[in-house]
């Protein structure tokens, strides 16, 4: 392998962010991912941009600075990543309920301030609601519920900018290599030199770099014991539970944030492709059952649920997912719910540096961070960042508003005339932005352009597409992370599944580590 300034293990938020802000810097990358990349708790997220209206508030109940820092931080992070990417990220307006005048003008005196940490990355602002308005927007919900205030975060597929991170990082020269599980490292005068890899095939190879990131979410702790065996570990692990509902209860688009449960934690039900998401719980778990939905979890959810829409008669669950969130461990005895979602960039003796806790909003904050301690490492300074905007968005947020109302108008032409036509034109531009008619034009003939589900409208063009440039190579990389098809019912998934594995399976196109060109 050649010699990388930065060698980068995991492929999640943190670890494409890394890669997207160091190749920016001009800086010679590797990633190496285990699987696919996204797979764990980064595609597994409640799908939010926001600065979190919980930690403001335990910001001024705890006095607690480190809380407000993040806030600020995060609803600075909220308007970039809804700037860079605003055909997979958008504003979302959520009504938090109240109960009498004094609540209300709590909660108005909480987001009102939310407001104004945002400053000029604000979105529409805060306002009430009165009982009428609050059914209006959410016409099951309890009609003793008295009205509400609603505020502005923002809403995005996860997955799909994660794989946009990576996939722009390599166009710009980052090399990314999936399938890759670190094994070992190797060491010279006490510090690492090296990774030991291991791929799908049990074929080992070596990744020597000036620097080396541990960028691995929840699974931080494994990799600082593999490269220094006398460290701590850090990481608290809470398990958040997400379940989709057939059922649309925020017609209106407008989601909820219901402040307290029974046990003192929040519970979103936000809208989601045309059905409705419910999450989160927040459990402190073994990494191994990071990823499991507990029946009780599930019980707690739907009871929670019922209690708030007693009107509506019939829950339906299409599907339900979890993933750990990787919590830097608290110096006293809090719940995991009470823990700040901050971040630690750590240098172990061993040289290992390792991206500790943190969120999906503020990924690229933590980037940053950690490229001040690479740049430490490599005993360099790195010059200003390159523009690189990311694949399928314009030179420019504007450019790329400006140009989607013509795309739209191309891809009628393109697709198939029908009952499904229009979900699969806003489909296409919102997982591929302005590269939507590339993704088309992997068709071998018409039939490949027909949606094959209404839940989402993929059709074998896309797939191909994913196969050949996005580095899918099994059913549930397709039908999970690039179409998010499981993520909304995963009947459907598996009813899906033969015609993904027989297109894998016959598919003479061998994956290509780059993008056409638009």
């Amino acid at each position: 392998m050649d010699h990388f300034d930065l060698l980068i293990i995991g492929g999640g938020s943190s670890g494409a962010a890394l890669a997207y802000e160091a190749v920016r810097r001009g800086l010679r990358v590797a990633l190496l991912e285990a699987g696919d990349p996204g797979q764990g708790t980064s595609s597994r997220s409640t799908k939010l941009l926001h600065g979190g209206v919980r930690y403001l508030e335990l910001a001024f109940k705890q006095l607690d600075a480190a809380q407000l820092k993040l806030v600020r931080e995060a609803l600075s992070e909220r308007q970039y990543w809804i700037d860079q990417a605003p055909f997979l990220a958008q504003p979302l307006r959520i009504a938090l309920p109240t109960q009498g005048p004094i609540e209300q003008a709590y909660y108005r005196m909480g987001l009102g301030m939310y407001d104004l940490l945002a400053g000029s990355a604000g979105l529409d602002p805060s306002r009430g609601m009165d009982r009428q308005q609050l059914q209006a927007a959410l016409p099951g919900l309890d009609p003793e519920r008295h009205g509400a205030v609603l505020y502005s975060d923002g809403q995005f597929d996860d997955a799909r900018l994660n794989l946009l991170l990576l996939l722009t990082a390599e166009s710009a020269g980052a090399v990314v290599q999936r399938d890759c599980a670190v094994i070992d490292f190797e060491h010279d005068g006490g510090q690492v030199i090296a990774a030991v890899a291991r791929g799908c095939d049990g074929s080992t190879t070596r990744w020597p770099a000036r620097c080396i990131v541990n960028a691995t979410g929840i699974q931080a702790d494994r990799l600082r014991s593999l490269a220094q065996p006398d460290c701590r570990e850090r990481l608290l692990v809470s398990r958040g539970v997400h379940l989709v509902l057939e059922q649309q209860l925020c017609p209106a688009g407008t989601g909820l944030l219901i402040p307290k449960t029974s046990d003192g934690r929040v519970m979103f039900v936000l809208p989601f492709q045309g059905r409705t998401l419910v999450g989160t719980t927040d459990s402190p778990c073994a990494v191994a059952e990071a990823t499991s939905v507990s029946a009780a979890e599930e019980t707690f959810l739907m009871d929670h649920l019922r209690r708030w829409f007693p009107g509506q008669p019939t829950l339906t669950i299409s599907s339900r997912w979890a993933g750990g969130r990787p919590l830097i461990q608290p110096d006293s005895e809090r719940g995991s719910s009470k823990v700040v979602r901050e971040h630690e960039v750590e240098r172990l003796d061993c040289g290992l540096i390792s991206l500790l806790g943190g969120k999906w909003t503020t990924c690229r904050v933590l980037a940053v961070d950690a490229l001040r301690a690479v740049a430490a490492q490599l005993n360099q300074t790195l010059p200003a960042p390159e523009p690189l905007p990311l694949l399928g968005a314009g030179s420019s947020p504007e450019q790329t508003l400006a140009s989607l109302p013509a795309l739209r108008a191309r891809l009628e032409q393109l697709t198939p005339a029908g009952a499904l036509q229009h979900q699969q034109i806003d489909h296409l531009i919102a997982n591929y932005g302005l590269h939507a008619e590339q993704v088309l034009g992997q068709g071998l003939d018409p039939s490949d352009a027909t949606p094959l589900s209404a839940v989402v409208p993929v059709c074998r063009a896309e797939w191909r597409y994913n196969i050949r440039f996005e580095w899918a190579k099994t059913s549930a990389d397709l039908l999970e992370r690039r179409s998010r098809i499981a993520f909304l019912d995963q009947a459907e998934a598996e009813r899906l599944t033969p015609a993904a594995e027989s297109l894998l399976l016959a598919s003479s196109i061998s994956p290509i580590n780059h993008q056409p060109k638009p």
